[in-house]
């Protein structure tokens, strides 16, 4: 099992909530904003210098507007052979 942060899993995950905060129609400063953080903290993770631990991912979902249930969910399905 990779757990790089290279890997093609992690890259999906990344796409996922630059996604997310796309479809929310907010930038990367107002994710920030919400998450009481610096812009550079969504760059980072969004671009794949940080990787994210399970709170820091439900605290990014909540400030997108779902829920790391939700993130989990089409994370899944975009591990779906085609």
């Amino acid at each position: 099992m990779d757990r790089s942060i290279t890997s093609d899993e992690y890259r999906r995950f990344r796409e996922l909530l630059r996604q997310l905060r796309l479809d929310a129609g907010l930038t990367q400063v107002e994710v920030a904003e919400r998450l009481d953080e610096p812009q550079s903290f969504v760059s980072k993770y969004e671009s794949g210098e940080r990787r994210l631990d399970v709170i820091e991912t439900r605290h990014i979902a909540e400030a997108l507007g779902t829920t790391l249930a939700e993130v989990v969910a089409r994370l899944d399905q975009t591990d779906e052979p085609s």
